[in-house]
């Protein structure tokens, strides 16, 4: 009963690097998460995505990533990621959310909570840059779009809310790269 009283247990991830311009997008929507208290919520803010951020996914309903792009459609990106290996070499670049999602069904021997990726689109990723007008635009609409989904999360609001395909943002091949590079 209290469960159903607080909602869904929801995980978020939030990572980016602060002084590099519009990378800081991720820390700062997880500041204002923060502020607003949600009981059911975990909030875990990084420089960036590792292998062990499988285990906070225990016991979670739900999870979040959160994160800038660099080509990502503006203002912003919500889809929903899926496990999925990468075959790439091991670098300290960290491992992005289908990442998480593979390793913590190698771990678990189980299928991870159903996990979705808001990608706000950024423009500048220069060291010692602050947040670009537009990337603060953007920061203000996904903070917007993202209350009622917070405020009580559930698969089918969250599914219902997709901006487009997984594919927008994982492409079928590993040679992506990180905003930042």
């Amino acid at each position: 009963m209290l469960r159903s009283i607080l909602g869904p247990r929801l995980v978020v991830f939030a990572w980016g690097n602060e002084s590099r311009g519009d990378d800081a997008l991720g820390p700062r929507l997880a500041a204002r998460i923060a502020r607003a208290g949600w009981s059911h919520i975990t909030l875990i803010e990084d420089a960036q995505l590792q292998v062990e951020h499988a285990l906070d996914l225990v016991g979670q309903d739900l999870a979040l990533f959160i994160d800038a792009g660099m080509g990502t459609p503006a203002p912003f990106a919500f889809v929903q990621a899926m496990p999925r290996r990468f075959l790439g070499p091991s670098t300290s670049l960290g491992i992005g959310p289908e990442g998480v999602l593979e390793a913590y069904r190698q771990v678990m021997h189980d299928e991870p909570p159903p996990a979705f990726v808001l990608c706000l689109r950024g423009e500048s990723f220069a060291l010692e840059e602050g947040l670009s007008a537009t990337a603060r635009a953007h920061l203000a609409q996904a903070w917007g779009f993202l209350i009622p989904l917070l405020s009580w999360p559930g698969i089918d609001r969250w599914q219902a809310a997709l901006t487009g395909p997984a594919e927008d943002l994982f492409p079928a091949s590993d040679d992506r790269r990180s905003a930042a590079e």
